[in-house]
């Protein structure tokens, strides 16, 4: 079979060479409808439960909440595993199903059970609602709203967020691609209506009626239609409330023929709804921002360069001196890592090049066997696409040049043997040529064929893998296995029709650079080998103490399960005392963030503390992240590396007594808290019934982590006081 293929290849030419120009027009295509992302999405299949219970303490939010919502979803098909966060006034259910299950069927399912759960919640405490489809790499797009230097004192925190809710968000919902646009920091703007005790009992009205006047009269009726030839006249009662003044001159009670206001018992004003969460700017101000989170399984790159069109547009809309500023953009990130990826695989088949040039000892032999790399590559291209795997770190980081021109090598160095070996120094005839190529491929077609399936399958245990391991290197072993197999293909069909129509068809007998090298390396090689001969059980001897010696090292050396990307960017975790104020946690991450501002190498610090109104990622109001944007490296005035600015930064920062500072990345610390509750490295979770008593092992547990060498101070999650 395989010789049937070798010499259709090499009689129809122009059927390969077509067919060799519809690979490069399919990759290429291809290549542009990749998903392109920095690394591959690990998040498990999950789904989460949020439901906002303002009144309630943590034991209530447990109790009430949390414990029948769980109940009601304990018996789903495929569930895998359910943790829960409840604190004041929140409660977040991660509901995790096997990743085999459609993400929007999990939904659905989860959906039906909460009808379910509804009815166990208490009336009025609060409705469960479903997160954004989303994932721990779908925070495409984080930015804020900010004045101009001037403007500063212009607008205060509800104008921004005014301006966030009703111009910004509202203009981004709707491009393709995004799940949610979560607003953050600021003062949400309401109707307030402040009552006077003592007017109250002086005109004899309660907060009940209050309630029930300003219930009833804040809306429109509908009625019927009158027809009265020729017109039709549709019956509409308008009541719903449209400024300060409306509310004002709500009547509560009539005391005989004159009607008590709203006015006449209480101040109406502008407020703001109670705030969990605040978004501080370098430092400096309180401000406003949002984040768009991408929809699960969109291409990244593609979603971002959308709301960067729209951007334009929208700030159009706001006042001249109002900014938006984004701070953390995935496609920097995105658009690094694939720059390492290109200059690694460009670096790399420029020394496969020259070395197959160098030992080939032929330019054109070099040059074809070099051609099948950008080949096999458009290859690998297409087939990820069609097999849904996206371009990353991971997946094209791992492509071996060496491993993709092994075919080829062994075809066209057969050839070229081959041809050495005629006595006759006559120019070939087309023909002669093709029947010399077909008889040297033929000879060696097992040995090609057999080289690329045993790499081909020495990454089939890869893709056994499941879970974590298995969303990480799955799509690399597929990717190595597309560029192989790609390979493997083009080494029987486009390899040797192009050692028939291209390689020199005159024999030269006459010694080139690369048989003198050979010689050369021959020469120096053939004496240490039989030395080697002479003393074999001392050499089998030291072999087995240096591989006993590296055992023993190995087992000493630290591990980790893969090494960190560098984000360009770092996420400090700040943590006050528990029972610390929204206020006082604010003021310490700022004072943080301006520690923070005077390196130079910061571009800009945002810090989030608390949760915001979407309550993804659930804070307690003591928490805040830092986003410590950072300059290109190249703009650093100092030879600091990555880790050594991160380490400093965080000894900077000691001089705040009594906060605990944690030192991370903004994806590594998404992907670490949605796929295990935790963005620390290593938790214990310690289970029970009794709270105290869960409260005083932890304690236990923490002094014990303490003495471990190499730890950081334990946190322990406090779940009373």
């Amino acid at each position: 079979m395989l010789d049937s293929i070798i010499k259709f290849s090499i009689k129809n030419k122009l059927v390969i060479g077509i067919m060799t120009l519809l690979l490069i027009l399919w990759g290429s295509w291809s290549a542009t409808k990749l998903p392109i992302d920095a690394v591959p999405d690990i998040t498990n299949n999950q789904v989460q439960i949020i439901t906002l219970c303002p009144t309630l303490a943590g034991q209530e939010v447990e109790q009430l909440v949390t414990f029948p919502i769980e109940q009601s979803i304990a018996n789903l098909p495929d569930l895998e595993e359910t943790r829960s966060i409840s604190r004041f006034g929140l409660s977040v259910i991660t509901v995790v199903f096997d990743d085999d299950v459609d993400i929007y069927f999990a939904r659905q399912l989860v959906n039906e059970k909460l009808k379910e759960a509804e009815e166990k919640i208490p009336k009025g405490i609060g409705t469960p609602e479903l997160a954004p489809v989303s994932t721990g790499l779908g925070e495409v797009y984080q930015y804020i709203i900010h004045p101009k230097k001037g403007s500063e004192h212009k607008y205060n925190a509800k104008d921004l967020r005014t301006m966030q809710d009703w111009i910004v968000a509202r203009q981004l919902n709707g491009t393709k691609g995004i799940a949610e646009v979560n607003s953050f920091g600021g003062e949400l703007k309401q109707y307030e209506v402040a009552v006077n005790p003592n007017r109250l009992k002086a005109m004899g009205v309660s907060i009940t009626d209050i309630f029930n006047a300003l219930e009833k009269n804040n809306q429109n009726t509908g009625g019927a239609y009158i027809d009265k030839k020729p017109n039709a006249y549709f019956i509409r009662g308008v009541g719903l409330v449209t400024s300060l003044e409306d509310v004002k001159n709500i009547a509560v009670k009539n005391t005989g023929t004159v009607p008590i206001f709203i006015k006449d018992v209480a101040e109406v004003r502008f407020g703001n709804a109670v705030r969990y969460g605040a978004l501080t700017y370098n430092g400096e101000v309180d401000a406003v921002g949002g984040v768009v989170m991408m929809l699960k399984g969109e291409n990244s790159n593609e979603v971002v360069k959308r709301i960067k069109e729209k951007l334009p547009v929208i700030q159009k809309s706001l006042p001249d001196d109002i900014v938006i500023e984004p701070y953390l953009d995935r496609t920097d990130l995105v658009g690094r890592a694939i720059s390492t990826v290109e200059k690694n695989l460009i670096e790399g088949a420029l020394i496969v090049i020259f070395v197959l040039v160098l030992f080939l000892g032929n330019l054109r032999a070099g040059l074809i066997v070099a051609s099948a790399i950008p080949l096999s590559m458009l290859f690998a291209l297409g087939m990820m696409n069609v097999f849904g795997v996206s371009a990353n770190l991971m997946s094209l980081g791992a492509i071996d040049f060496g491993l993709i021109v092994d075919g080829a090598v062994i075809i066209v160095e057969a050839t070229l043997h081959h041809l050495g070996l005629r006595k006759s120094i006559n120019k070939l005839t087309q023909q002669e040529m093709d029947n010399e190529v077909f008889v040297s491929a033929s000879k060696i077609r097992n040995s090609a064929a057999f080289g690329e399936i045993i790499i081909l399958i020495v990454y089939i245990p890869i893709l056994t893998l499941v879970g974590v391991e298995g969303k990480m290197f799955t799509p690399m072993a597929k990717t190595v296995g597309f560029a192989i197999l790609g390979a493997l293909i083009l080494s029987l069909t486009y390899i040797p029709m192009m050692c028939a129509l291209f390689l020199s068809k005159k024999v030269s007998h006459k010694k080139t650079f690369s048989d003198k090298m050979m010689d050369y390396l021959q020469g120096i090689y053939q004496p240490l080998l039989q030395k080697a001969i002479k003393i074999k059980y001392w050499l089998v001897g030291v072999t087995v103490a240096v591989f006993a010696l590296t055992l023993f090292f190995f087992s000493r050396m630290g591990g980790e399960f893969i090494p960190q990307l560098q984000e360009g960017d770092f996420a400090f975790h700040c943590i006050l005392p528990q029972g610390s104020s929204l206020n006082q946690s604010i003021e310490t991450s700022m004072q943080a963030s301006r520690i923070i501002k005077q390196f130079d190498e910061v571009k800009m610090v945002v810090g989030k503390t608390g949760a915001a109104e979407v309550p993804t990622d659930p804070m307690p109001p003591e928490a805040t992240d830092l986003m410590v944007i950072l300059k290109p490296q190249d703009e650093w005035k100092t030879k600091k590396s990555y880790t050594e600015l991160g380490d400093e930064i965080n000894e900077a920062l000691e001089v705040i007594p009594g906060v605990f500072f944690e030192k991370n990345q903004p994806i590594q610390m998404r992907f670490n808290e949605l796929m295990t509750g935790i963005r620390q490295d290593v938790a214990v979770k310690i289970f029970g019934e009794n709270l105290d008593s869960l409260a005083i092992y932890a304690d236990k547990v923490s002094k014990v982590i303490q003495t471990v060498n190499g730890a950081t101070s334990p946190q322990v999650e406090r779940v009373s006081g």
